[in-house]
């Protein structure tokens, strides 16, 4: 089986094939990726030469899209600009990437016949009410996205799900909650938070930290990738979640706890614009019609990332000044 994996120098990306890799013997991995900030090509240090290949190229490139999907089996979507911030700031990278990129893929697949999987995100449901955990995202969720990054991400899922209906070209989505585990950007808020402590700052919370999201570790994300390639059905949506919800006060105060720093030790900041108050996945469709199950819990995997980030220095700090003067900068 011969697979293109888009974005794969990226966190979830880079998991994925490492986790792909050890998993499957007979798999061999392109990974295509733009190698934009959030991209790092020592994500994918110590794979199998005979089993992987890397690609620096942009989704949105015609003649090198068609080049790599002609020569695959499958397509693995993952590539994304995928940081809400950022989107607020700058929208049209967004558009560019996560619409246009989607498309000139689905076209490819269209045109050589590839299997066609898309990842996703919960955000492009919106949210759920705090004082209501009943609630949860399901595959007949209505749309309701409410950043640049959740609407171009549900943008991109309508495109397959399109193509699909239209071409019949043979897709499948995968709608996923909150990621952590090693390789994420310290944009985001866990590695952040951790990279702070390491560095003897208080990290930050936006506003009162009353926001939930529904947390799974990169691996689980990954398996059930694999999952939905090898026995999902084609032209159905899976949704991936771990049960994992925490706010992200209580994120903080176990990463501090684990870190040895008082719950309190962090400082509040202005709170995003249009934040979303709470994300919540059933994922009872992948468990039952798929059998899979998250293997982590968040505690341990907390832990594992923790320590994956004091022992892997030299991989963030380069970024790590950049980031911040950033979010300086944006107030």
């Amino acid at each position: 089986m011969k697979l293109l994996v888009t974005g794969g120098a990226g966190f979830i990306g880079a998991n994925f094939i490492h986790y792909v890799l050890g998993k499957r013997l007979e798999y061999a991995i392109t990974a295509l990726d733009k190698l934009t900030y959030a991209g790092n090509r020592q994500n994918l240090t110590g794979l199998p030469e005979d089993r992987f290949r890397f690609v620096e190229g942009d989704i949105c490139d015609v003649d090198a899209v068609n080049e790599l999907v002609s020569a695959a089996d499958a397509i693995i979507h993952f590539a994304a600009e995928s940081h809400v911030d950022n989107s607020l700031s700058g929208p049209e990278a967004f558009i560019d990437t996560n619409l246009t990129g989607t498309f000139r893929l689905l076209e490819a697949a269209r045109k050589y016949n590839v299997r066609f999987h898309h990842v996703s995100t919960d955000e492009v449901y919106g949210d759920l009410p705090l004082d209501a955990p009943e609630q949860k995202f399901s595959e007949s969720t209505a749309y309701h996205p409410s950043s640049p990054y959740s609407a171009t991400k549900a943008g991109s899922d309508h495109l397959a799900y399109a193509w699909y209906r239209s071409f019949g070209v043979p897709i499948t989505i995968s709608n996923c909650s909150n990621n952590y585990g090693p390789f994420q950007h310290v944009e985001k808020f866990i590695p952040r938070a951790i990279t702070d402590v390491l560095l003897g700052e208080k990290p930050k919370l936006y506003g009162q930290g009353e926001h939930i999201r529904d947390w799974i570790h990169a691996q689980d994300h990954a398996d059930a990738v694999l999952r939905v390639l090898e026995k999902g059905e084609v032209g159905e949506t899976y949704l991936v979640g771990a049960d994992g919800e925490k706010s992200n006060k209580q994120v903080l105060e176990s990463i501090l706890e684990i870190m040895g720093k008082p719950h309190d030790w962090f400082q509040k900041v202005q709170d995003r614009s249009g934040h979303d108050r709470r994300y919540a996945i059933d994922a009872s469709k992948i468990k039952q019609e798929l059998d899979w199950q998250p293997r982590h819990d968040f505690q341990s995997g907390l832990k594992a990332t923790i320590e994956w980030y004091q022992q892997n220095r030299h991989w963030w700090e380069p970024h790590k000044s950049d980031t911040e003067a950033t979010y300086k900068k944006a107030g």
